[in-house]
């Protein structure tokens, strides 16, 4: 077998909808068979894994509740299992809900960061010895509220805040053998329970005008995996909302 012929293994955290489901999609796509991790999305996982097996790739899917202190290990256990390595790790289950800051509870703010932050940090500590011996690589989709100030999310951003720190830690500790990256997309999918005005609403506020879709996610996601001197970063997807407005 060729180095090209080898088989690439990827998992992907919430890859049954939305984002995650595009990024399965798209890895499928790129040639890699796949483990999807997900709660409560059986349906949608099966239509996906039939998805997959129509371009000639593998999907084995777990049901999982990540907020749970074992979970990690069960769905790398799965991975062992299934294909017996592993070659990109991509943490993209999040919870993505609106509550004002005073309105926040300490269970509430547990169950956000134990989903949002310590997730992608036992995941990559269960799957640490698979993806060094793959040199494989980690990417963890965080958002635009890990610079901006949130207010009507704001335990979700102060998690995605402290992913994309963790990004950066992750990428020190795991060096050389395997590489972290982020992505923070932009208005590339509207929430399910916005108005179309509020969406359009966003383009205004990017230099480029426009929203974005899941596809330009998948095309930062196959980048920073092809991008073998790339680690540490956090690349926005955001049309150039970041530069704030143009006056």
């Amino acid at each position: 077998m060729s180095s090209d012929d080898r088989q690439r293994v990827a998992l992907v955290t919430g890859g049954a909808v939305r984002i995650g489901r595009a990024i399965s999609l798209g890895l499928a796509r790129a040639g890699y068979d796949l483990v999807v991790a997900y709660r409560s999305s059986s349906q949608p996982a099966e239509s996906l894994r039939e998805e997959v097996a129509a371009m000639g790739r593998t999907m084995a899917h777990v049901q999982v509740d990540l907020r749970d202190v074992h979970a990690a290990d069960r769905v790398i256990d799965a991975v062992g299992t299934s294909f017996g390595r592993l070659d990109v790790l991509v943490n993209s289950a999040a919870s993505f809900q609106s509550t004002p800051l005073l309105d926040v509870d300490a269970d509430e703010w547990d169950r956000v960061m134990n989903l949002n932050l310590r997730a992608p940090h036992l995941l990559v500590r269960a799957a640490a010895d698979m993806l060094r011996s793959s040199r494989g690589c980690v990417i963890n989709i965080t958002d635009l509220s890990a610079w901006q100030a949130w207010a009507e999310y704001p335990h979700h951003a102060v998690s995605k805040a402290a992913l994309a720190h963790l990004t950066r830690i992750q990428a020190r500790a795991l060096a050389p053998e395997v590489r972290v990256n982020g992505i923070a997309p932009g208005a590339v999918l509207s929430p399910d329970d916005w108005p179309d005005e509020r969406w359009t609403a966003l383009a205004r506020r990017a230099a480029l005008e426009r929203t974005g879709n899941p596809d330009d996610v998948v095309g930062a996601l196959l980048y920073l995996i092809g991008a073998e001197f790339v680690t540490g970063h956090i690349l926005p997807v955001d049309g150039g909302r970041l530069l704030g407005p143009s006056r």
